[in-house]
């Protein structure tokens, strides 16, 4: 007997998440294992899986049975109406895009990042000028192309493939409520700041005894190490599947502190792919939510987990055990405050929560910029020093610590910048509710007990997977819309109220 048009659907979109779930762990291993001459192999590689993936979207076949599924939609429960409306937005935008130029992308994007990672090692923005200039001209094609079969504008297009459902006057009107409040906020805060003693933490520590704290930290926080592993790159990130999650951190030897909060940013990502729904993992449906939900769920456990007292009161004696860490410079209050001290810096990964906004406001402006054509790629490390001066009186010393620093441009992620800062004011609204539905949140974390946090998320937001778009699952939760509203009463009541 021959299955129903939405059992079909479902069949051909398991084949999907096998073909993306092989690109990702590809996608891992070039940046982790690969030898760096195998990139044009490896691009011609994730090209011909990139290639398949849409040419499998865009069949006929797919067109016809989502029709015919969606006229007899109506013997289907809530989280298989859930999972046929992702469908139809995958095939929507993978049809409005030509196979030749899902190809030229996976190729470009593969050839750039690791002309990226040449130009930053050397410290020479002009290896990887041409082959950005390349991936924009490719991203205003694909966005024209995409925005005008979405009826979206083109940059909101673009955001939409990362945080469906969240629009650029959106992200303009809690960007213009941070531009008005975060200069003095900013200053305020390191007024406050600058009657406290932080003693600098000096001391080098050999990044092979700073992984085995790290594995020890994760396997605390709950993460499944049959299902997952962590590695360390040049820039950290999650990557993997539902049931395969890879993570990696950047480990300095005169920095502990900056790669346990990588470890804790990334394991946040990955506790939130590993607590997806089982049922739908091979489904739309049971996908996240979006890069903006993702980023929440990684800020929360570094940000508003990580970085406060309850956290570094249980990661003290864990410094003293397993780094032989001693003496003033490794005591709880100048741990905390070191992990919380406010200053303008040129990087972005090592920014402190208040000014870390002013980062993403930045990049999302040059990007604009940039694809508008207002700004010239040449043109690109003296644009961004003016504005990085302008905006938190800090002139990079170099690329490497300016236009360089990130790698989201080098793999065609425009539109995605946002996601961090919409996160943050995710993570707050979330954080309030989570706070008011545990009381005894603090004297867990103090004792090493995160299983209450998970098990929270795991129920609010993680096993929700992709049923909602993100906006609309955080209206759920709180009961209001998204707005900076959250996030501002946490930072003022921390850095300015608290002693």
């Amino acid at each position: 007997m021959a299955q129903n048009p939405y059992h079909q659907l479902e069949s051909e979109f398991k084949r999907l998440y096998a073909l993306r779930s092989a690109a990702n762990l590809l996608r891992w291993d070039a940046t982790v294992m690969m030898p760096r001459g195998s990139v044009e192999q490896r691009g011609e590689q994730l090209a011909v899986l990139e290639t398949e993936t849409h040419t499998i979207l865009t069949a006929p076949k797919i067109s016809r049975l989502l029709d015919r599924a969606h006229a007899n939609a109506h013997g289907l429960n809530e989280w298989q109406v859930a999972n046929l409306r992702c469908m139809r937005r995958e095939h929507d935008h993978a049809i409005a895009i030509p196979s030749a130029l899902i190809k030229r992308m996976a190729k470009a994007t593969s050839v750039a990042e690791s002309k990226w990672r040449d130009a930053k090692q050397q410290n020479n923005f002009s290896l990887f000028a041409p082959h950005l200039e390349e991936l924009l001209k490719l991203t205003r094609d694909r966005s024209q192309i995409l925005g005008q079969a979405l009826k979206l504008d083109p940059y909101d297009a673009l955001i939409d493939e990362f945080s469906p459902g969240l629009t650029a006057a959106e992200i303009d009107q809690v960007f213009a409520t941070l531009s008005h409040r975060l200069p003095a906020l900013i200053q305020q805060a390191i007024d406050k700041q600058s009657t406290e003693t932080v003693l600098p933490i000096t001391t080098n520590v050999a990044t092979s005894t700073q992984r085995i704290l790290a594995l020890e930290l994760m396997k605390t926080l709950g993460f499944p190490f049959d299902q997952g592993r962590l590695d360390e790159s040049e820039h950290p990130f999650t990557g993997g599947i539902s049931g395969d999650v890879r993570i990696t951190t950047r480990f300095s030897v005169d920095n502990v502190l900056s790669g346990l909060m990588g470890v804790l940013h990334e394991t946040g990502h990955a506790m939130y792919a590993q607590g997806l729904p089982v049922d739908h993992r091979d489904q739309p449906v049971g996908s996240d939510a979006g890069m903006a939900l993702h980023e929440s769920q990684s800020l929360l456990i570094e940000m508003f987990i990580g970085r406060n007292r309850a956290f570094v009161q249980y990661l003290q004696p864990l410094l003293t055990r397993f780094l032989n860490a001693s003496g003033a410079e490794w005591e709880m209050e100048n741990i905390y405050r070191s992990l919380t001290r406010v200053r303008r810096s040129a990087i972005r990964v090592n920014a402190d929560e208040v000014t870390y906004p002013i980062h993403i406001m930045l990049r999302y402006e040059l990007e604009r910029e940039l694809l508008a054509g207002d700004i010239k790629v040449k043109d690109l490390p003296e644009v961004w020093n003016q504005h990085m001066q302008s905006r938190l009186n800090v002139t990079p010393a170099n690329d490497i610590e300016g236009c360089l620093q990130d790698i989201h441009w080098a793999v065609g992620a425009f539109g995605y910048f946002p996601s961090y800062v919409m996160g943050a004011m995710i993570a707050a609204q979330l954080m309030e509710h989570l706070r008011n539905d545990y009381p005894t949140l603090d004297e867990d974390i103090t004792a090493g007990q995160f299983t209450g946090v998970f098990a929270w998320l795991r129920q609010h937001v993680h096993s929700a997977g992709n049923k909602l778009p993100a906006t609309a699952l955080i209206h759920d939760i709180t009961s209001r819309p998204l707005t900076a509203a959250a996030w501002l009463r946490y930072v003022e009541n921390k850095y300015l109220e608290q002693a």
